[in-house]
């Protein structure tokens, strides 16, 4: 089944002025109305038999709201899988946790950038232990601050992932949106899907390069050949070690007994 596995919509009376907003926010040329049936009759142009739509809410106090819309998407129809928010300080997030487990969603996206928190915000961290059994998360990663300044990068992914190993999630924008050698350093080999949320004018030169031979899948794959033999090399010399030091010991014993036998 071909799935499009990052699609938003908004409700009828916001959608506009959310699409402007998201294009100047950044730079780009935002297809579309930025309603469900607008989607959804790109969605079968392009050849799409099912889509995820993520919500996000920007502000604590929009959380109930927005996951009422996602709530009302995820039972729109099976052609449309709905992603809920949450947000780390929004109080009462386990109840919303156990309201969108309910009704069918499995999903929750995080937007630092969006939300105004950062995603090393120690908040954060109950609410991921207590949701990572039941939901899949979907991070917004990366901005044109450097990694140290952005509330989101792949390193504070990382060490997320560093504490939480069975956390699934997917890391939109390839891993980084303008961050993509920071995602390659720091997140190749990690188990997530760095998803490619691609612009219109990425579009047509993604059609003319084929998935195998794209660049950054081939820099990718690259990486991963050299981190798994850098990791063999180093069973092997820490094999070698282990193997040396019980010969030494027994060097050690065999001499000891010889220095102590009689006669």
């Amino acid at each position: 089944m071909r799935t499009d596995c990052h699609a938003h919509v908004f409700p009828p009376r916001t959608a506009r002025h959310a699409v402007a907003s998201l294009g100047a926010r950044y730079g780009v040329d935002c297809a579309g109305k930025g309603t469900l049936e607008d989607l959804l009759e790109r969605e079968r142009a392009a050849g799409m038999e099912r889509c995820v739509i993520l919500c996000a809410a920007a502000t604590p106090g929009q959380v109930v709201a927005v996951n009422d819309f996602a709530l009302s998407l995820q039972g729109h129809s099976p052609q449309v899988a709905a992603f809920g928010t949450i947000h780390p300080a929004f109080p009462a997030w386990e109840r919303e946790l156990e309201r969108l487990k309910a009704g069918g969603i499995r999903g929750l996206k995080v937007h630092p950038d969006f939300q105004h928190f950062r995603l090393d915000d120690p908040r954060l961290l109950p609410l991921l232990e207590a949701a990572q059994d039941d939901f899949c998360f979907l991070f917004h990663i990366g901005d044109a601050l450097p990694p140290e300044k952005s509330p989101s990068c792949p390193y504070k992914l990382a060490a997320l992932l560093d504490r939480f190993p069975h956390l699934r999630c997917v890391a939109a924008h390839l891993g980084g949106y303008r961050q993509w050698s920071h995602a390659l350093e720091a997140l190749v080999g990690r188990d997530l899907l760095p998803a490619l949320t691609r612009t219109r004018a990425a579009q047509g030169a993604a059609a003319e390069t084929p998935a195998r031979s794209h660049p950054f899948r081939q820099r990718l794959s690259s990486l991963r050949s050299r981190r798994r033999a850098q990791t063999a090399a180093s069973r092997r010399r820490a094999e070698r070690c282990r193997t040396g030091a019980v010969l030494y010991q027994c060097r050690r014993l065999v001499s000891f007994h010889r220095t102590r036998a009689p006669g």
